[in-house]
């Protein structure tokens, strides 16, 4: 298992010196979040934070918990990414997710609310993703974008593609089909089940049946070079590594690859530092 930790406060600076400190305490992916205006939040793009992110790291993986591709042009969301992983040296992955409606970036701006058209947008900004960040001429015609043929350069830097790891929201088929078809599933449940062992199981035997299923009209599929990655979210206590260690060893038997610590209930910047600094729960 490796183990990430959401940068839940913080400038984009402010996230430059805590990736920083995050890496030094043996972490092994650093995320932030894609919001535009959440309440009384202070938010800074989350490209901008992830660049700094990078420029201060050499070794973790980094990306968003989680991208709300729908309200982005597919065009720049790609270029935004390349650019990223060329920038991080090929360490960038893409949690991606429908989006939350209590952004104000999204229905109050006049971005579509329905989550039937925020899916279809997301599946088609996936394929558009997948077609430009390779660096060859490519066109597009679906029911939401269409563009004649035309090329990014420069490429990304991975092979075959940028990881995809799309929001799975079990027991939903279609949402769980669609985190089927790319790199790994962030893993989500009602009530916050996915941190239970026993559901989560569940997910990953599902997944385990069906994890070469594509179905007819979907991208190329899964990337078999790539271990396909079980990412689930959660919160252990720093203060007691055992305590710790023994909620991730339980979920790693149950089959995640991923423990993303995630605290939103304590957003704060000393609580955040104080849990980077107590390092990873391994066990």
């Amino acid at each position: 298992m490796r183990y990430g930790i959401v940068l839940s406060v913080g400038d984009a600076q402010t996230a430059g010196d805590l990736a920083a400190a995050a890496e030094a305490a043996g972490w092994d992916g650093v995320f932030t979040f894609d919001a535009v205006a959440i309440g009384s939040m202070e938010l800074d793009d989350p490209w901008i934070v992830l660049a700094a992110m990078a420029l201060r790291t050499e070794r973790v993986t980094l990306g968003a918990m989680v991208f709300a591709p729908a309200r982005r042009r597919p065009w720049l969301f790609a270029k935004a990414a390349t650019t990223i992983d060329r920038l991080s040296g090929g360490r960038l992955v893409l949690p991606v997710g429908l989006g939350t409606l209590d952004d104000a970036g999204f229905g109050n701006v006049g971005e579509p609310v329905a989550a039937r058209e925020r899916a279809a947008r997301l599946d088609e900004t996936l394929a558009i993703i997948e077609g430009l960040s390779g660096g060859d001429p490519f066109a597009f015609t679906g029911e939401h974008y269409q563009f004649g043929a035309m090329t990014l350069r420069p490429p990304r830097v991975q092979q075959p593609r940028i990881p995809v790891w799309p929001v799975g929201a079990w027991p939903h088929a279609r949402s769980m089909h669609r985190a089927l078809a790319w790199d790994g599933v962030v893993v989500q449940a009602p009530e916050g089940a996915a941190a239970n062992p026993a559901v989560l199981r569940e997910v990953t035997a599902w997944i385990t049946a069906k994890r070469l299923v594509v179905e007819a009209g979907a991208n190329p599929g899964p990337t078999l070079e790539r271990p396909y990655e079980v990412v689930v979210d959660g919160v252990t206590p720093g203060a007691d590594p055992a305590g710790a260690a023994s909620i991730t060893r339980a979920m790693a038997e149950a089959g995640a690859t991923w423990w993303i610590e995630a605290d939103w209930e304590h957003a704060d910047l000393d609580t955040l530092s104080a849990r980077i600094n107590a390092g990873p729960p391994r066990h």
